[in-house]
């Protein structure tokens, strides 16, 4: 049996699908690594609202979807920007979210990280006009929730403050306020502008070495209340820089969706940890090759997750914002929600040859659990695009 997929072309080719997922098991918790899944969040298709209203959210999906990456031992990033944060998904949303997701993890024993943001400061016409008290109010305000709640928390990048900030001493400033106030060590996380346009610039600078040094400078003058950092600039290198220049025991989480294969294996020098969005859809299969890894097979480890890139490096192409499109056409390919609707009509955001690639890519590395499913899904969505099968 083919179907027939559309290529960039828009030429039609047949292609044959796998019959089989691929063998996975479940095991101990991890011991090498912490990993993290930056979690997307499920529509409710039948609520009435249009792109730009508050999301409406199906909780019980989306909720099912957190239990399914527990199960594997995976962390959860929640209310993260795979969960549209900023794209959909408003603070009175995310709000609501890190309570129940929090709720969840204490009742299953998952872990938990919570994303801790200043969305409540929205852009008017004149910009962001806010004050950096304005600010920290807002970040303190999701930091108390979020501790509340008994979840790690996540310092976001924050679009209010890239907009405001005059130079590297306003960042070192609110960050080295929430720091001390943290009740408990927090991930900090660099957010590139590649995922979101309105960060650029982000720690003062848009040069990037200058950037950098204000960022160590936040981590060197609080290392008891950094558990580690987030870097998400797809710059392999220069996360390997930053790695080797944190203070003793502050780690490094690989948000790089690009390279997290040599990365998260590390080198001779040290090795990071993940909290990745890419790990959303490769749940199952990350964990396997992170269960490899803590036999010390490094080999095997790659072997297992370097054929996964390509996928990655399809989903998070430019406009890299758009990735959760195919992070959610492949939940609902593997059968982990019902439908293909989005917060904020966000399903539009690509093509359909892109999803046919990316149904591709994806059944080639047995990530489907029901492969005729996702092949009966495909066929539906090539037939609202008017391809005969």
């Amino acid at each position: 049996m083919t179907i027939q997929l559309p290529g960039a072309d828009g030429v039609l080719k047949a292609y044959s699908p796998r019959t089989e997922p691929l063998a996975l098991t479940t095991g101990a918790p991890f011991t090498s690594r912490t990993v993290f899944s930056a979690a997307h969040v499920v529509a409710d298709p039948f609520a009435d609202v249009s792109p730009d209203s508050p999301a409406a959210v199906d909780w019980d999906a989306t909720l099912a979807f957190r239990r399914h990456l527990w199960s594997h031992g995976l962390g959860v990033a929640e209310a993260m920007d795979t969960a549209q944060r900023g794209m959909g998904l408003d603070w009175a949303g995310a709000a609501e979210l890190i309570g129940r997701s929090s709720a969840e993890a204490k009742a299953v024993g998952g872990l938990i990280a919570c994303g801790v943001g200043t969305d409540q400061l929205s852009a008017t016409e004149i910009g962001y006009p806010y004050s950096l008290d304005d600010i920290r109010t807002a970040y303190e305000e999701q930091l108390a929730l979020v501790e509340q709640s008994g979840a790690q928390a996540i310092l976001m990048a924050s679009r209010a403050l890239a907009a405001v900030a005059k130079s590297p001493e306003d960042y070192l400033e609110v960050y080295g306020h929430l720091l001390r106030q943290s009740s408990e060590p927090v991930i900090l996380h660099w957010l590139g502008p590649m995922f979101d346009p309105a960060l650029e610039g982000y720690w003062g600078s848009t040069d990037l070495d200058a950037a950098t040094h204000t960022f160590l400078e936040v981590i060197a003058a609080h290392p008891d209340k950094v558990d580690g950092i987030k870097v998400s600039l797809l710059d392999a290198q220069r996360e390997i820089d930053i790695r080797r220049r944190l203070p003793q025991g502050v780690r490094c989480y690989t948000g790089d969706d690009f390279n997290y294969p040599e990365l998260i294996a590390g080198d001779d020098q040290g090795f990071s940890h993940a909290l990745l969005g890419i790990f959303d859809p490769l749940g199952p299969l990350a964990a396997e090759a992170v269960r490899v890894l803590d036999t010390g097979n490094t080999d095997g480890f790659r072997d297992l997750l370097d054929p996964t890139v390509e996928l990655s490096r399809h989903l998070f192409q430019t406009p890299t914002r758009f990735y959760k499109t195919g992070v959610v056409f492949l939940a609902w390919l593997s059968g982990h929600q019902s439908h293909f609707t989005m917060v904020g009509g966000l399903q539009s955001a690509r093509s359909l040859p892109h999803f046919a690639r990316a149904y591709e890519l994806a059944d080639g590395l047995g990530l489907f659990p029901d492969p005729a499913l996702a092949e009966a899904r495909m066929k539906n969505l090539l037939s609202l695009y008017g391809v005969a099968q």
